[in-house]
């Protein structure tokens, strides 16, 4: 595709959110988060095989298709979702552009087990913040993972994490003013100008929820990202993909 062809390409299809190298041309190079894909992409890129033949990936919230592009370059077979059809036909470009092999669903994360089958390897970034059930859809997800989730949400107040015991009598009431309590910020109306941004967790509640869920988190490499294993957990073995 000759460089006019691919720019007019990328604007028919703008805007972008995803800022990916599409053969030297870039589809949002003055993106307002900056390189923020690829530093959180460098902050996990090392968990997978660089040799990745032979195994499978889901991409959840894909978007334009960045970390689907990432793995699928490294051979894996990979198959992205998403319920917006626009960031979709930009995932399709993208591929298309690229020689890259991506089965894209139109799929909401609520209907995750519509796919019907489970996934080596699951991402699921930068969705979490914006659903109005998030721990439901935690759940559902839990349930197509094999051997990894990466899992990546917005996280605002305190950093820190009280270490909460496994029960506490109904008259406990001061350890949920403690600034490290698991607590989930709901926003009402909009957050950063956005209205879908609905639950905002801090730091212990993001890993509270993933244990939950049923997963045991192995490496927490940044703030709201976090790398996991299925455990096995009654959510899990309950309607478990194949």
């Amino acid at each position: 595709m000759r460089t006019d062809e691919l720019q007019r390409g990328i604007a028919d299809l703008g805007p972008w959110f995803h800022d990916l190298d599409l053969e030297g041309v870039r589809t949002a190079p003055d993106h307002p988060l900056g390189t923020f894909l690829d530093d959180l992409w460098s902050s996990i890129a090392s968990v997978f095989p660089a040799d990745m033949r032979g195994s499978t990936v889901l991409d959840i919230g894909c978007n334009a298709g960045f970390y689907s592009l990432k793995l699928a370059e490294r051979g894996a077979r990979v198959t992205g979702m998403d319920n917006d059809q626009r960031y979709l036909a930009q995932a399709r470009f993208a591929a298309s552009v690229l020689g890259v092999d991506l089965a894209l669903h139109r799929l909401d994360v609520y209907d995750v087990d519509l796919l019907g089958r489970a996934f080596d390897h699951v991402l699921f970034m930068g969705v979490f913040y914006h659903l109005r059930h998030p721990l439901y859809a935690l759940e559902k997800v839990a349930r197509v993972v094999r051997e990894r989730l990466v899992f990546q949400t917005m996280v605002r107040g305190c950093p820190d994490a009280v270490e909460a015991r496994p029960d506490y009598p109904i008259e406990e009431r001061l350890v949920f003013e403690k600034p490290g309590f698991p607590a989930m910020y709901f926003v009402e109306h909009r957050y950063a100008g956005d209205p879908t941004n609905w639950w905002i967790p801090n730091e212990a509640a993001a890993a509270a929820m993933l244990r939950s869920a049923g997963f045991i988190i192995e490496d927490h490499p940044a703030p709201g990202l976090y790398v996991c294993r299925p455990a096995d957990h009654p959510l899990r073995r309950a309607g478990s993909p194949a």
